[in-house]
């Protein structure tokens, strides 16, 4: 029994680091300063991530923001590794949402490795936002419809 719970705790480490890395993570104002971009020290955009993100802009009452979750859930298991998802709370992170004018919700800023980022507003179906993640974050062509 005591040579199995080094085995278990290792286990159980594994699998939360796992589980964490592709999880929507909530971010502050400070991360986003440290992790993102550094709008107060930079003057033209300069993305300080390794992989490209998504940032989704939401409150907690917000209708819309409720039913965006679980696909922005769903899409970080998807592209675990490829694309860093973030959520920022508008309520509690008043001066990001300042910055980027957040005046309506859900608004999610999808930011490629090289280049500006690109905010749209509103909710939009799933493989509207997978496309977006393809073709501008990935920088994948379209497919090609079959007709």
């Amino acid at each position: 029994m005591r040579h199995r719970l080094p085995l278990l705790l290792l286990t159980v480490g594994l699998w939360l680091t796992i589980k964490a890395s592709a999880e929507v993570r909530y971010i502050t104002t400070d991360e986003f300063k440290q992790q993102v971009f550094n709008y107060q020290t930079d003057t033209t955009w300069n993305y300080l991530g390794k992989r490209p993100c998504v940032i989704d802009f939401y409150t907690t009452w917000c209708g819309p923001c409720k039913r965006l979750a679980p696909i922005m859930e769903s899409l970080s298991e998807k592209y675990k590794g490829k694309v860093v998802f973030y959520k920022a709370d508008t309520e509690k992170e008043r001066e990001l949402a300042y910055v980027f004018q957040i005046a309506s919700i859900p608004q999610v800023l999808y930011v490629p490795k090289t280049g500006k980022p690109m905010l749209l507003k509103g909710l939009y179906p799933q493989e509207n936002i997978e496309q977006i993640i393809e073709e501008f974050l990935l920088g994948k062509k379209p497919a090609e419809k079959k007709q």
